[in-house]
């Protein structure tokens, strides 16, 4: 069977943890939690998962998972990743947004730091097959050295915008932020739970020289028609050509001047990027040097770029990396620039 998996959460986005499961190999998804008794049973009967519990210490007591999938409100991510890796579990797998504000940041940085318990943060679109494809043409030089990244959402940057950033680390090869130079305004609390500017653009500075900018919410580019949820997108400008990579499409500049261009289905995608990132859990927890792409380290670095956005447009100059965010960073941004 191999490894004994769990999820904690049945609402919508975990459809797509669950579904995953049909693509991955070397593990099995035996239980589920949720407090909703109705919620619980319905997801149960849909995935046929007969262990179900609405406690996720029993969870936890009685199925001995080695992952488990915290598919929850980010107003729950401290605690609940806490009381996993009390719990001695091996591996978690946390929906995005990692964090909210310059708090729960830091909560999370001293987790990192004392727990054994391997966490990895659910950007699924790192492990979509078409964009594993790109990154091997940015690792490989086909486009020559990364020099610019221009990614965009439409959905505000707790939403949708954080997966456009994990994007520009991954093709950058993870190169640390040396920078941020961020413009936002706005508030916009999605549900209550995702707080974000309404409109943002920032300018990230690498220490290989490479730049990024990022834009989300109101005024970012809309590709297509389809809703705004549709318009997430990356494309990495390289010394000899381009990559472009877009929800339903792509395009690709090669040095002799060739450019393609193709369509794909994303959601046909998305479930093998969700099974990807999964199967990536396995590997780390089989060997220590197997790090997964979407750890926490990296995750909480690429939030910190975030944080930045937000001290930039409060005090109003360039944020250099790492910083110490405040604790109330959030609520400052929103006193700010939060009206309208």
């Amino acid at each position: 069977m191999g490894f004994r998996c769990a999820l904690l959460g049945c609402g919508g986005r975990a459809k797509g943890h669950a579904q995953a499961y049909a693509h991955v190999h070397g593990g099995e998804l035996v239980a589920i939690c949720d407090m909703d008794e109705a919620r619980l049973k319905a997801f149960g009967e849909d995935y046929g998962i007969a262990a179900r519990y609405t406690d996720l210490d029993e969870m936890l007591r009685q199925e001995r998972p080695d992952v488990v999938h915290i598919v929850t409100q980010p107003t729950l991510r401290v605690p609940l990743m806490t009381q996993v890796a009390e719990a001695g579990v091996p591996g978690a797998i946390v929906e995005k947004p990692i964090c909210l504000g310059g708090d729960d940041y830091k909560a999370l940085r001293a987790l990192e730091a004392r727990s054994a318990t391997k966490f990895a943060v659910n950007h699924q679109l790192r492990h979509h097959p078409r964009i594993l494809e790109f990154l091997g043409d940015v690792e490989a030089g086909r486009i020559g050295e990364v020099r610019f990244l221009d990614a965009s959402c439409v959905l505000p940057m707790a939403g949708q915008g954080v997966h456009a950033l994990d994007l520009v680390f991954a093709f950058n090869g993870y190169a640390p932020a040396v920078s941020v130079l961020g413009a936002a305004y706005g508030w916009n609390d999605l549900s209550g739970t995702h707080p974000s500017p309404r409109s943002s653009e920032t300018l990230v500075t690498f220490a290989n020289g490479a730049r990024a900018v990022i834009q989300s919410g109101e005024g970012a580019p809309v590709i297509g028609d389809g809703p705004n949820y549709m318009n997430k997108r990356i494309a990495v400008y390289g010394t000899n050509g381009f990559v472009h990579w877009r929800m339903n499409g792509w395009e690709r500049g090669l040095a002799d001047g060739t450019v393609e261009a193709g369509e794909h289905d994303y959601r046909a995608e998305d479930v093998l990027g969700q099974a990807g990132l999964t199967m990536a859990m396995f590997d780390w927890l089989e060997d220590e040097t197997r790090v997964h792409p979407n750890n926490l380290a990296v995750s909480l670095d690429e939030w910190l770029v975030l944080l930045g956005q937000y001290m930039s447009t409060v005090e109003r100059r360039i944020v250099d990396l790492p910083f110490g965010p405040a604790d109330d960073l959030l609520e400052q941004y929103r006193r700010v620039a939060g009206k309208g």
